[in-house]
Protein backbone atom coordinates (compact mmCIF):
# COMPACT_ATOMS: atom_id res chain seq x y z
CA UNK A 1 0.00 0.00 0.00
CA UNK A 2 1.43 3.38 -1.02
CA UNK A 3 -0.24 5.68 1.50
CA UNK A 4 1.51 5.96 4.86
CA UNK A 5 -0.74 5.68 7.88
CA UNK A 6 0.39 6.49 11.41
CA UNK A 7 -0.52 3.58 13.65
CA UNK A 8 -0.82 4.06 17.41
CA UNK A 9 0.40 1.60 20.03
CA UNK A 10 -0.03 1.86 23.79
CA UNK A 11 2.93 1.90 26.16
CA UNK A 12 2.74 3.10 29.77
CA UNK A 13 -0.61 4.75 28.99
CA UNK A 14 1.10 6.74 26.24
CA UNK A 15 0.73 6.44 22.47
CA UNK A 16 3.71 5.35 20.39
CA UNK A 17 3.40 6.17 16.69
CA UNK A 18 4.57 3.87 13.90
CA UNK A 19 4.58 4.67 10.20
CA UNK A 20 2.86 1.86 8.29
CA UNK A 21 4.87 2.48 5.12
CA UNK A 22 8.43 2.77 6.49
CA UNK A 23 7.70 0.80 9.72
CA UNK A 24 9.75 3.47 11.54
CA UNK A 25 8.76 4.28 15.12
CA UNK A 26 8.55 7.70 16.75
CA UNK A 27 11.57 8.16 19.01
CA UNK A 28 9.84 11.31 20.28
CA UNK A 29 6.86 9.31 21.56
CA UNK A 30 9.12 6.65 23.05
CA UNK A 31 11.18 9.23 24.94
CA UNK A 32 7.99 10.73 26.36
CA UNK A 33 6.69 7.34 27.52
CA UNK A 34 10.04 6.05 28.72
CA UNK A 35 10.92 9.16 30.68
CA UNK A 36 7.48 9.13 32.27
CA UNK A 37 8.24 5.62 33.51
CA UNK A 38 11.73 6.64 34.68
CA UNK A 39 10.43 9.63 36.66
CA UNK A 40 7.70 7.51 38.31
CA UNK A 41 10.41 5.04 39.30
CA UNK A 42 12.67 7.77 40.72
CA UNK A 43 15.17 7.61 37.87
CA UNK A 44 16.56 10.63 36.06
CA UNK A 45 15.16 11.28 32.56
CA UNK A 46 17.19 10.22 29.56
CA UNK A 47 18.01 12.91 27.01
CA UNK A 48 17.48 11.82 23.40
CA UNK A 49 20.40 13.94 22.19
CA UNK A 50 22.72 12.32 24.74
CA UNK A 51 21.62 8.87 23.59
CA UNK A 52 22.27 9.60 19.91
CA UNK A 53 25.67 11.14 20.75
CA UNK A 54 26.90 8.02 22.55
CA UNK A 55 29.80 6.35 20.75
CA UNK A 56 28.00 2.98 20.89
CA UNK A 57 24.84 4.49 19.37
CA UNK A 58 26.78 6.17 16.57
CA UNK A 59 28.56 2.91 15.78
CA UNK A 60 25.24 1.04 15.77
CA UNK A 61 23.63 3.63 13.48
CA UNK A 62 26.62 3.41 11.14
CA UNK A 63 26.23 -0.39 10.85
CA UNK A 64 22.46 -0.12 10.37
CA UNK A 65 22.92 2.47 7.61
CA UNK A 66 25.29 0.15 5.74
CA UNK A 67 22.55 -2.45 5.54
CA UNK A 68 19.30 -0.45 5.53
CA UNK A 69 20.16 3.07 4.36
CA UNK A 70 18.53 5.92 6.30
CA UNK A 71 17.59 4.77 9.81
CA UNK A 72 16.85 8.11 11.49
CA UNK A 73 14.74 11.01 10.24
CA UNK A 74 14.91 13.99 12.56
CA UNK A 75 11.87 16.21 12.95
CA UNK A 76 12.25 19.97 12.80
CA UNK A 77 10.30 22.34 15.02
CA UNK A 78 7.81 22.02 17.83
CA UNK A 79 5.55 18.99 17.75
CA UNK A 80 7.57 17.17 15.08
CA UNK A 81 8.61 13.54 15.46
CA UNK A 82 12.02 11.96 15.09
CA UNK A 83 11.44 8.66 13.26
CA UNK A 84 13.81 5.73 13.69
CA UNK A 85 14.32 2.24 12.28
CA UNK A 86 12.76 -0.57 14.41
CA UNK A 87 16.21 -1.89 15.43
CA UNK A 88 17.30 1.55 16.58
CA UNK A 89 13.95 1.93 18.34
CA UNK A 90 14.69 -1.27 20.25
CA UNK A 91 18.11 0.04 21.27
CA UNK A 92 16.58 3.28 22.56
CA UNK A 93 13.81 1.41 24.39
CA UNK A 94 16.31 -0.76 26.21
CA UNK A 95 18.36 2.29 27.17
CA UNK A 96 15.24 3.82 28.71
CA UNK A 97 14.12 0.68 30.48
CA UNK A 98 15.35 -2.92 30.10
CA UNK A 99 11.85 -4.06 31.14
CA UNK A 100 10.55 -2.76 27.81
CA UNK A 101 12.34 -5.59 26.02
CA UNK A 102 9.35 -7.96 25.96
CA UNK A 103 6.88 -5.32 24.72
CA UNK A 104 9.18 -3.97 22.06
CA UNK A 105 10.20 -7.40 20.74
CA UNK A 106 6.55 -8.34 20.41
CA UNK A 107 5.91 -5.16 18.41
CA UNK A 108 8.77 -5.90 16.02
CA UNK A 109 7.44 -9.36 15.23
CA UNK A 110 3.68 -8.86 15.32
CA UNK A 111 1.51 -8.58 12.22
CA UNK A 112 -0.16 -5.24 12.92
CA UNK A 113 1.53 -3.42 10.04
CA UNK A 114 1.04 -6.38 7.69
CA UNK A 115 -2.70 -6.54 8.38
CA UNK A 116 -3.02 -2.76 8.17
CA UNK A 117 -1.43 -2.74 4.73
CA UNK A 118 -3.33 -5.84 3.58
CA UNK A 119 -6.67 -4.39 4.60
CA UNK A 120 -5.82 -1.11 2.88
CA UNK A 121 -5.02 -2.96 -0.35
CA UNK A 122 -8.13 -5.13 -0.11
CA UNK A 123 -10.24 -1.99 0.42
CA UNK A 124 -9.08 -0.67 -2.96
CA UNK A 125 -9.92 -3.99 -4.62
CA UNK A 126 -13.34 -4.00 -2.98
CA UNK A 127 -14.06 -0.47 -4.22
CA UNK A 128 -13.02 -1.47 -7.72
CA UNK A 129 -15.24 -4.57 -7.71
CA UNK A 130 -18.22 -2.60 -6.39
CA UNK A 131 -17.75 0.22 -8.89
CA UNK A 132 -17.77 -2.19 -11.82
CA UNK A 133 -20.97 -3.90 -10.65
CA UNK A 134 -22.94 -0.91 -9.38
CA UNK A 135 -25.76 0.33 -11.57
CA UNK A 136 -25.95 3.77 -9.94
CA UNK A 137 -22.49 5.31 -10.27
CA UNK A 138 -23.67 8.71 -9.02
CA UNK A 139 -24.33 7.27 -5.54
CA UNK A 140 -21.14 5.20 -5.45
CA UNK A 141 -19.20 7.44 -3.02
CA UNK A 142 -22.11 7.50 -0.59
CA UNK A 143 -22.53 3.72 -0.83
CA UNK A 144 -18.84 3.09 -0.13
CA UNK A 145 -18.92 5.29 2.98
CA UNK A 146 -21.98 3.40 4.21
CA UNK A 147 -20.34 0.02 3.61
CA UNK A 148 -17.08 1.13 5.26
CA UNK A 149 -18.99 2.34 8.34
CA UNK A 150 -20.86 -0.96 8.61
CA UNK A 151 -17.59 -2.87 8.40
CA UNK A 152 -16.14 -0.66 11.12
CA UNK A 153 -19.11 -1.43 13.37
CA UNK A 154 -18.85 -5.16 12.60
CA UNK A 155 -15.17 -5.12 13.54
CA UNK A 156 -15.92 -3.13 16.73
CA UNK A 157 -13.55 -0.31 15.77
CA UNK A 158 -13.81 3.41 16.45
CA UNK A 159 -10.51 4.45 14.84
CA UNK A 160 -8.69 2.14 12.39
CA UNK A 161 -5.33 3.62 13.44
CA UNK A 162 -5.87 2.06 16.87
CA UNK A 163 -7.24 -1.27 15.63
CA UNK A 164 -5.61 -4.52 16.71
CA UNK A 165 -4.41 -7.38 14.51
CA UNK A 166 -7.65 -9.36 14.71
CA UNK A 167 -9.81 -6.37 13.81
CA UNK A 168 -7.63 -5.54 10.80
CA UNK A 169 -7.56 -9.17 9.69
CA UNK A 170 -11.36 -9.34 9.89
CA UNK A 171 -11.71 -6.14 7.84
CA UNK A 172 -9.36 -7.57 5.22
CA UNK A 173 -11.42 -10.77 4.95
CA UNK A 174 -14.71 -8.86 4.66
CA UNK A 175 -13.22 -6.71 1.88
CA UNK A 176 -11.99 -9.86 0.15
CA UNK A 177 -15.41 -11.55 0.23
CA UNK A 178 -17.22 -8.42 -0.93
CA UNK A 179 -14.85 -8.31 -3.91
CA UNK A 180 -15.40 -11.99 -4.71
CA UNK A 181 -19.19 -11.87 -4.40
CA UNK A 182 -19.86 -8.44 -5.94
CA UNK A 183 -20.67 -9.78 -9.41
CA UNK A 184 -23.01 -12.45 -7.95
CA UNK A 185 -24.93 -10.50 -5.29
CA UNK A 186 -25.93 -7.05 -6.52
CA UNK A 187 -27.88 -5.92 -3.43
CA UNK A 188 -25.23 -4.18 -1.32
CA UNK A 189 -26.83 -5.00 2.04
CA UNK A 190 -27.13 -8.71 1.23
CA UNK A 191 -23.64 -8.67 -0.25
CA UNK A 192 -22.11 -7.21 2.92
CA UNK A 193 -24.13 -9.56 5.12
CA UNK A 194 -22.86 -12.60 3.21
CA UNK A 195 -19.27 -11.30 3.23
CA UNK A 196 -19.41 -10.85 7.02
CA UNK A 197 -20.84 -14.35 7.51
CA UNK A 198 -18.06 -15.89 5.39
CA UNK A 199 -15.34 -13.84 7.12
CA UNK A 200 -16.59 -14.87 10.56
CA UNK A 201 -16.53 -18.55 9.57
CA UNK A 202 -12.82 -18.55 8.88
CA UNK A 203 -11.67 -16.27 11.72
Amino acid sequence: METAVIMKRKLFDCEISQNSKTEFFSATDLMRAGNKWRILNLLSPLDMGDFFNLKSTKEFINELEKKYGVVKISGRGRGKHTWIHPYLFLDLALALNPKLKIDVYSWLFDYLIKYRNDSGDSYKKMCGALYITTSNKSNFSKDIVEIANKIKIECDVIDWQEANENQLKKRDKIHEYVSLLADIIRDKDKLLEMAIIKANKIL
